[in-house]
């Protein structure tokens, strides 16, 4: 999976630089580049890495538990 979100970064970075190129170049297609690239890492690369990084319960570490006899007693 690391390998995947690392092709998938690089892919990402790559349509970023030809976008920019293009805009430098006044190309007709240039902004059509770049949004597509944003909705690439919108839609493809950024929920690839949030399954990633959540799948294995690795985010239940940072979660604040409240314990229910803590609300008993504000009861």
């Amino acid at each position: 999976m690391k390998t995947v979100l690392k092709i998938l970064f690089i892919i990402f970075l790559l349509w970023m630089v030809i976008g920019v190129y293009l805009l430098n170049t006044n190309h007709e297609k240039a902004q059509v580049i770049m949004g597509l690239g944003v909705l690439y890492m919108a839609f493809v690369l950024m929920p690839t890495f949030i399954f990633h990084r959540y799948r294995d319960g690795k985010y239940k570490k940072y979660i604040i538990n409240q314990n229910s006899n803590k609300e008993e007693e504000n009861s």
